[in-house]
């Protein structure tokens, strides 16, 4: 899908896109579940979907934590949900050797944010040709971002998404600066705000990572406020029993009044603009 950002970008609806799903693929029937519910609410509202599922848990807190149900099974599942929906997926990766791996099964690879500075990483993905999206660093300004996207260029590959995900604000806490989204765009990227990683709240003494899943909606209509040109939502029907990042994902029930909302925020912007 060479083509895969003009497609998110220029619809006719001239929405923003949504990259969602769970934060890990946990089996077949709840990415299905999930993967079912977005693309139908998507469909309607007219906004272009990219279903998101990390295939393995590399940067967990502690190690008991769960990781994953495989390599090779998760991508498989990332590849099904593709194909039985006709939407685009994605996932991360974090090593160099995964990216051609990755790259079989899903059409956007996702560099994680502590490691958007890795240079073999961000050459090796784009390598493959797919679409990168690089999550910023919760310890770069948006400007430092403009060299990580070139790297990926120097690669050879055009295609690049930049993802806003909060700066580290103290010990155990982010906080978004909306400045960044056009300062961002202003490096020639297509730009993506995480409302759901933006608030985290890293290094607790438990262990486990905490969030504040009720301000979702708010770090959401700011960013399509701001401009945004897509919007990253971690979701689960449950996500008090999510097997990562439960602290942090929307419950899926509450994703369809959010995006009607945001929908209509986007059209009166737009309105006044034209």
């Amino acid at each position: 899908m060479n083509d895969l950002i003009p497609k998110l970008r220029n619809t006719d609806s001239n929405n923003f896109f949504l990259i969602a799903g769970p934060c890990a693929i946990e089996g077949e029937e709840m990415a299905f579940e999930i993967a079912e519910q977005v693309s139908a609410i998507c469909d309607r509202l007219r906004i272009p979907y990219v279903f998101k599922g990390s295939y393995r848990k590399a940067n967990r807190s502690r190690i008991d934590s769960f990781t994953g149900i495989g390599d090779e099974q998760a991508l498989d599942i990332l590849k099904r949900v593709g194909e039985r929906f006709s939407v685009p997926v994605t996932t991360d990766i974090h090593a160099d050797e995964e990216a051609a791996l990755a790259a079989q099964y899903v059409d956007i690879l996702q560099i994680p944010a502590f490691l958007c500075r890795q240079t073999s990483l961000l050459v090796a993905a784009a390598e493959t040709g797919k679409v990168v999206n690089i999550k910023k660093g919760q310890f770069l300004s948006p400007e430092a971002m403009q060299f990580a996207m070139q790297k990926v260029r120097d690669a050879g590959n055009e295609r690049v998404l930049l993802t806003e995900r909060g700066t580290t604000f103290g010990y155990t806490d982010l906080v978004v600066d909306f400045r960044g989204i056009p300062q961002m765009q202003a490096l020639g990227g297509t730009v993506v705000l995480d409302c759901t990683h933006s608030l985290q709240q890293p290094n607790q003494s438990t262990g486990v990572t905490g969030g504040r899943p009720a301000l979702i909606g708010t770090i959401a209509r700011a960013g399509v406020a701001a401009g945004v040109d897509g919007l990253f939502i971690e979701t689960h029907p449950r996500p008090s029993e999510a097997k990562s990042d439960g602290a942090n994902m929307l419950p899926l029930d509450r994703l369809e009044p959010l995006l009607e909302q945001l929908v209509r925020i986007r059209s009166a912007i737009q309105e006044k603009n034209s």
